[in-house]
């Protein structure tokens, strides 16, 4: 199994240092990989005890049946993972409040590429480091994925995004995250985080102080700036062909996620 090597945090410490009301049913942040997991994570945290949030592990469908303690009604947790659908999923899911952050599938490319090509993530990508493979080359492999070793980008959207939609999940675009964080003294910004909070209660009035703390990028052992070992300088941007490659590998699965 790969291995994700990210630093602690001490966001549970900080948590004491507000009035933490009772989770009342099971609420689960799942993403597809690479699509801001961690910062919506840290964000919930600081408005649930930590006595409900499910540290024992980030959940995906190899591990799902040792962890459904997670989704118990009668004790009532805020877990995280990687979670596809498939019927013992969708079962588990039942009765459970299931947040699905996705990205825009271009800068998904770069993030993804990226995190492979960095210390933190340890598994099947070790021999393209150290500048063995170009830029456009690791792109594309991204979006076309390796064989036998890496999933295509059509493979992961469909089966940890898309076939999500439509079964009661709230899907939560990173990007929209992103731009009500820059704005966060805005009313705007208050009626946003007023609706992606919702399934933990009511707002409370520090509500922007919480949500400071929880984004801060320090807290995220994946953020980028936080990554080590990546000797390809990658674009900010994906190139103008491998945005046309995105559209020919996954047609449609902009417009589907809201991506115009």
């Amino acid at each position: 199994m790969p291995r994700v090597i990210a630093k602690a945090d001490n966001l549970n410490e900080l948590n004491q240092a507000f009035a933490q009301s009772p989770l009342n049913h099971p609420v689960f942040i799942n993403s597809v990989p690479k699509c801001g997991t961690h910062l919506m994570r840290n964000i919930f945290r600081m408005f649930v005890p930590v006595a409900q949030q499910y540290h024992d592990e980030f959940i995906q469908i190899p591990i799902l049946r040792q962890h459904l303690r997670a989704f118990d009604g009668a004790h009532p947790k805020l877990s995280w993972g990687h979670l596809l659908f498939s019927d013992e999923s969708a079962m588990a899911m039942k009765g459970v409040q299931q947040l699905l952050i996705v990205r825009d599938p271009f800068d998904w490319v770069l993030a993804r590429a990226r995190f492979f090509l960095s210390d933190s993530f340890v598994g099947s990508m070790e021999h393209l480091k150290g500048g063995r493979v170009n830029v456009e080359q690791m792109l594309n492999m991204m979006i076309f994925g390796i064989h036998q070793r890496a999933p295509s980008l059509l493979e992961i959207y469909t089966h940890n995004a898309a076939a999500w939609l439509g079964t009661g999940v709230k899907l939560v675009r990173y990007e929209d995250v992103i731009r009500q964080l820059k704005q966060l003294d805005t009313p705007d910004a208050e009626a946003f985080f007023r609706d992606l909070l919702a399934p933990l209660g009511p707002l409370p009035s520090d509500w922007r102080e919480r949500v400071k703390i929880g984004s801060d990028r320090q807290h995220s052992g994946t953020a980028r700036e936080n990554l080590s070992g990546q000797p390809i300088q990658l674009p900010d941007e994906l190139p103008t062909m491998q945005k046309q490659l995105v559209e020919f590998a996954a047609p449609g699965l902009r417009r589907l996620l809201g991506y115009f």
